[in-house]
């Protein structure tokens, strides 16, 4: 996929500015760019209308940055879809000249290709990750679905390095059945944390 990616503009499903719900940054306010595009198919994404990039713009990356610009936030969040299905080289580098901080969120499946101070790793069963994400990732996210997750979960532990940061969420269909099976589970692996979907509870974006 990396070879139809469009260097100067890229599929955008939307650019909106929010509070970051999820993982390590949960609760920092952040502008999110999410690009259109993903070939995992997870059967509980909530944001399956990203999957199919021919249903969205075109949009240039002299606009993207223009809109990071108004919001005055410095923390950018690239997540999709599937992001990493892009060189995003250009993007990151002008959103550094901007002095912004950003983050990407990715299953893994494709080499990482931009400049980032942060890696949200969370790999699905859908499709196997590339095994050059494992050393670059800061952050290790496990999606609870069923109690075989966790046992997943610590193989992946495993493969990540030692200063990455290992969190459990519950799918959200699952949170009351999940979330009780995960604090045990955190209370007795004390080197792994709990991640919510925070903005679901706030009722933001």
């Amino acid at each position: 996929m990396k070879g139809d990616n469009l260097k100067n503009s890229l599929p955008l499903m939307e650019q909106f500015y929010s509070i970051q719900g999820e993982g390590h940054y949960s609760g920092r306010p952040a502008v999110f760019i999410r690009l259109a595009g993903c070939d995992v198919g997870c059967v509980w994404c909530d944001v399956k209308e990203s999957w199919d990039k021919n249903e969205h713009a075109i949009e240039s990356i002299e606009k993207i940055l223009s809109d990071v610009k108004e919001t005055n936030c410095k923390f950018v969040v690239i997540t999709g879809g599937e992001p990493a299905m892009y060189d995003l080289t250009n993007l990151t580098t002008e959103l550094k000249l901007l002095a912004c901080e950003i983050a990407i969120e990715t299953s893994g499946v494709y080499p990482i290709i931009g400049n980032f101070d942060w890696i949200c790793f969370s790999p699905k069963k859908f499709k196997k990750p590339n095994e050059k994400v494992f050393g670059k990732a800061n952050e290790l996210k496990v999606i609870v679905f069923n109690k075989s997750d966790f046992a997943w979960a610590q193989e992946y532990a495993a493969k990540v390095g030692k200063e990455c940061k290992l969190y459990l969420q519950p799918e959200w269909s699952k949170e009351k059945e999940m979330t009780p099976l995960i604090i045990d589970f955190v209370k007795k692996n004390p080197n792994w944390n709990i991640s919510l979907q925070t903005h679901k509870y706030l009722d933001i974006r």
